[in-house]
């Protein structure tokens, strides 16, 4: 019998690089943007990408994902640190034993915490300290990684994509709208509750379909041997079983109480309270990094991790040397994912400079002019989808487009509700596997999972969601 060929995947890294060259390559194949004076006109070409604009790309993403990048080093480090603990590895272990037999439960309560979280303040990049904790939970269940990861993006991208009072989507959206153009607060909640629920539902059937074949049989696994290999390197003390039944320590117990609170207070810290007019934690949680909780963001939570990661040292006796040893062997082996998000940036800097969102926004709005009833809400949704892998953030594709699209809807005599709704869920709908999201392709590094396995898996799910979002809005445009 011939031996099966193993399957050569392109890496992230090729992936977005190629993505970066052929973004430089469509600058110069649209029309040339026109200028009076200094001044750009909006939509009238893109700017022909330099070759070395298009190789600095990169390398300017790196500046622009700063920040991320020294949350996941402190990430990564605090991770090297609770493992050296062997608290982390003991209480998966446990949980698994005690889950015995109902360990798919963990699906569906996970996905739909994580989805308020997106739904309310869009939690998506800050997932990425999670993806390490549930691909060795999943293994340990007797799953694999990529259920893991479908756990956290799926939950909190469905959320995303159903944004109730995200301040950094609907929000910046209805704070974009142009003088003279007004939207009802609480249609466009209505909306998107629908959309997210709805979207979430479907989420959680299709990952709890895949993962009830991977536990009956681990050779059902959609990963390659090479990504499998990696896992069980990375992950595999988590599920390996003892000789004796393991119980957690006194010590250990306390560990994971403050590896707990390390990620509550985090997401804490990242919820923009004043958004909501909640003011119960200005006034005395801004002494330790300057910024009151509710105003943190990648670096007030970078230090929190070095903050708890020495705690939860001392706590365990590990020594000056036994903590500093740990924690810049874990920030080392987080640079590979730092170099994924980073490169990813990179594309929207190209964006940026060639003006290519511009020229597609404007010119698509005289497209969608034109167009019958029936049609301008699904092809105004899929024009955001080619939008958002060109601008993946939420905030910025709302600054962009609202201006121009939602004044067009209210003309033409649509709902604008809907419109301000059509551009979140399709941007939600793209960040579910845009190689341009710093949160996928860095979530996927820390789980283990090629980009291109991910996509295979998801794309058609991905498809049903983006039908089925297209049909509500729809609905909805009908209706109001």
């Amino acid at each position: 019998m011939a031996k099966k060929k193993t399957k050569v995947m392109l890496s992230s890294f090729s992936i977005i690089l190629i993505l970066i060259f052929g973004l430089g390559i469509l600058s110069h194949v649209l029309p040339d943007a026109q200028f009076v004076g200094d001044q750009i006109v909006n939509g009238s070409g893109t700017v022909g990408a330099k070759l070395s604009q298009v190789l600095m790309s990169p390398i300017l993403g790196f500046e622009d994902a700063i920040d991320v990048g020294i949350f996941i080093m402190m990430l990564g480090g605090l991770l090297a640190v609770i493992n050296k603990t062997g608290a982390l590895e003991t209480g998966i272990k446990v949980l698994v034993r005690k889950l015995k037999g109902r360990e798919l439960l963990l699906i569906p309560i996970l996905m739909f915490i994580f989805s308020i979280c997106g739904s309310t303040y869009g939690m998506l990049e800050e997932t990425v300290g999670f993806y390490v904790l549930l691909a060795a939970t999943m293994m340990a269940a007797g799953m694999d990684p990529l259920v893991g990861a479908a756990v956290i993006l799926l939950g909190a991208g469905s959320g995303c994509l159903g944004s109730t009072i995200n301040p950094f989507a609907t929000g910046v959206a209805l704070s974009a709208l142009p003088e003279g153009v007004t939207a009802n607060h609480g249609l466009v909640l209505l909306i998107a509750t629908f959309i997210w629920l709805t979207t979430l539902g479907i989420c959680i059937l299709f990952a709890m379909s895949y993962a009830k074949k991977v536990k009956k049989d681990r050779g059902s696994t959609i990963l390659s041997l090479r990504e499998q290999k990696q896992a069980e390197k990375k992950f595999g003390n988590f599920y390996k079983k003892d000789e004796k039944e393991v119980n957690l320590t006194g010590k250990q117990k306390v560990t994971l109480v403050l590896f707990a609170l390390t990620f509550l207070v985090m997401i804490i810290g990242f919820i923009p309270w004043g958004e909501f007019d909640i003011t119960f934690f200005d006034s005395f949680t801004g002494w330790l990094t300057g910024s009151s909780l509710g105003n943190w963001w990648f670096y007030e939570a970078a230090l929190w991790f070095l903050i708890m990661s020495i705690i939860i040292a001392i706590v365990n006796k590990l020594g000056e040397k036994g903590f500093v040893d740990a924690f810049v062997d874990g920030a080392d082996d987080m640079i590979g994912v730092i170099l994924v998000i980073a490169i990813a940036r990179g594309a929207s800097v190209l964006m940026a400079e060639t003006h290519l969102d511009n020229y597609i926004i404007f010119n698509a709005a005289d497209f969608l002019r034109k167009l019958p009833e029936l049609a301008f809400v699904p092809l105004n949704y899929l024009l955001h989808v080619v939008l958002s892998f060109i601008v993946p953030s939420s905030s910025g594709l709302a600054t962009l487009s609202t201006p121009i699209i939602a004044p067009l809807a209210a003309e033409l005599g649509y709902s604008v509700e809907v419109s301000i709704m059509t551009m979140v869920a399709a941007n939600g709908l793209v960040n579910l596997i845009s190689p341009t999201c710093g949160a996928i392709m860095g979530g996927l590094a820390l789980a283990k999972v090629e980009y291109s396995t991910w996509f295979k898996w998801a794309i058609k799910l991905v498809i049903v969601i983006g039908l089925l979002n297209m049909f509500v809005l729809s609905l909805f445009s009908l209706l109001v």
